[in-house]
């Protein structure tokens, strides 16, 4: 991955830029007493029934060797992961946070939740969707530490498709907190195919395989990430992500189909959407790869032309970012009785529910909590129901803040770092020309930079050197110019 040098040592102006980003955004910068007092009574009493939910039997699966699989540093840890094999299928079991076992309906947490929507992530602290005694202590999946979780148990054939699912509530325990790239060396030296992180590299694969039968897209863009040096200060990469992170995906959205299906059949629940692209959308970008050079036979679908891309190549990277276009418009609908009209994702190909992450989105709670209802065969709690209207706009406000934050994050760390290069020459590639505004945007090859420039003068995919003309961080703002 390329990095950005650091040429700024005053590590202390990145984070007073950090502060103003979020006083500017109006992020909340800590909970009421009244949060911080339930939380810390909840961790304390520990995990209990919500209301309206009938006492049960809550299953033991302390046997289940799950492991948690995150990013580096993570102590929010929604998910578990284990599997076993089941005469030629698989049976995954993957363990959520139960954070409702822990939040009152209609107190604090609840409140100040829903006017969060999201966990936010700054690259010096998080801004949580709940106070840290729960997110990253006892609600949460940290190894060794016996809690109690929404247990997914989905049974799958030989061939990774879905056969039966079911959710409950269970005491569970995580072996190991590993990273990425210890779970990657865990899996690539693993001899024994049945144990469950090889499990994960062979259930991951066939849902990649799956994924792609069903015409979902997967676009390889080089997502920006503003990362921590070993002085404190920050730099730009662009993400290269390791075959794990994909295979763990897999899992997250494997249950998330698995969920959007039990709640359409139950007829009551909220789903992750997103419409169809437009067949002149779908055209647009078939016509600006044809004009990249890039092959495009007739009848290929999007998908499966935008699949393999590489963005490391010109060309493809360009049409890659023109690919985006099409993936616009994602939402919430929450739905009880009548099922709503848009029903799927069409970039997953499939219906698809968010609730694998409820320490980290308001609305996993009360999808979880329906879902729990529907799989024991009885009403949902009245709480969650009469909350599900509610996620949709809450989940919006919530993620349009999380875009506006890491976009403002991203130009500021930009315009820090490359402030001392004014007057250099860089490397790069048109990605986007906007021809009404007489604007193109570049991608710099080294350092991680995507920015915007005036000119007309260069066609989409063409490689170019570009000066840099200014650098103002406290506008969040760089300027390069095309040299000709």
């Amino acid at each position: 991955m390329p990095t950005l040098p650091i040429r700024c040592p005053d590590t202390e102006l990145f984070h007073q830029g950090f502060g103003a980003i979020r006083t500017e955004l109006e992020l909340p910068v800590s909970f009421s007493d009244a949060a911080i007092a339930e939380a810390v009574e909840s961790a304390q009493r520990g995990p209990v029934l919500p209301p309206d939910v009938p006492g049960h039997d809550i299953s033991d699966r302390r046997d289940i060797p799950f492991v948690t699989v995150d990013p580096p540093g993570s102590r929010d840890l929604d998910q578990a992961f284990s599997a076993e094999t089941r005469g030629e299928g698989y049976r995954v079991f993957y363990a959520i946070a139960d954070v409702a076992a822990f939040v009152t309906p209609g107190g604090a947490i609840d409140t100040e939740s829903f006017a969060r929507g999201v966990t936010l992530y700054s690259p010096d602290m998080r801004t949580p969707l709940h106070p840290v005694q729960l997110s990253e202590g006892a609600a949460s999946l940290l190894a060794d530490q016996e809690v109690q979780a929404l247990l997914w148990t989905i049974d799958l054939d030989a061939e990774g498709r879905i056969e039966n699912a079911h959710l409950a509530r269970s005491l569970v325990r995580s072996r190991a907190q590993l990273d990425y790239q210890t779970a990657q060396e865990r899996i690539d030296a693993s001899t024994d195919p049945t144990e469950p992180l090889a499990l994960l590299r062979t259930i991951g694969q066939l849902r990649e395989a799956l994924e792609a039968e069903r015409g979902a897209v997967s676009l390889s863009l080089p997502a920006q990430e503003v990362v921590g040096q070993p002085d404190g200060s920050y730099g730009l990469t662009y993400d290269v992500s390791r075959p794990v992170e994909g295979w763990n995906a897999q899992i997250s959205l494997l249950t998330g189909i698995a969920a959007a299906r039990i709640m359409l059949d139950g007829g009551i629940g909220v789903l992750r959407t997103l419409p169809t692209p437009y067949d002149r959308t779908v055209r647009s970008i078939r016509q600006a790869g044809l004009a990249l050079g890039i092959d495009w036979p007739e009848g290929l679908s999007y998908a499966d032309r935008v699949r393999d891309l590489d963005p490391n190549i010109a060309a493809q990277a360009a049409l890659l970012t023109q690919a985006a276009r099409a993936l616009r418009g994602a939402g919430y609908v929450a739905f009880n009785g009548e099922l709503p009209e848009l029903r799927t994702h069409s970039a997953i190909a499939s219906e698809y529910a968010h609730v694998t992450a409820p320490l980290r989105r308001v609305a996993d709670r009360f999808a979880n909590e329906v879902l729990l209802a529907l799989c024991a065969e009885r009403d949902a709690p009245d709480w969650a129901v009469e909350r599900l209207t509610e996620i949709p706009s809450a989940m919006g406000r919530g993620v349009s803040k999380d875009r506006k934050l890491e976009k403002a994050v991203v130009d500021f760390v930009e315009a820090v770092v490359l402030e001392p290069r004014v007057g250099q020459t860089f490397s790069a590639v048109v990605v986007d020309v906007d021809d009404e505004d007489d604007r193109s945007k570049i991608q710099l090859r080294d350092p991680a930079v995507v920015a915007k420039i005036k000119t007309a003068a260069a066609p989409l995919g063409a490689e170019v050197d570009v000066r840099l003309v200014a650098a103002d961080p406290t506008q969040r703002s760089i300027t390069f110019e095309l040299v000709t």
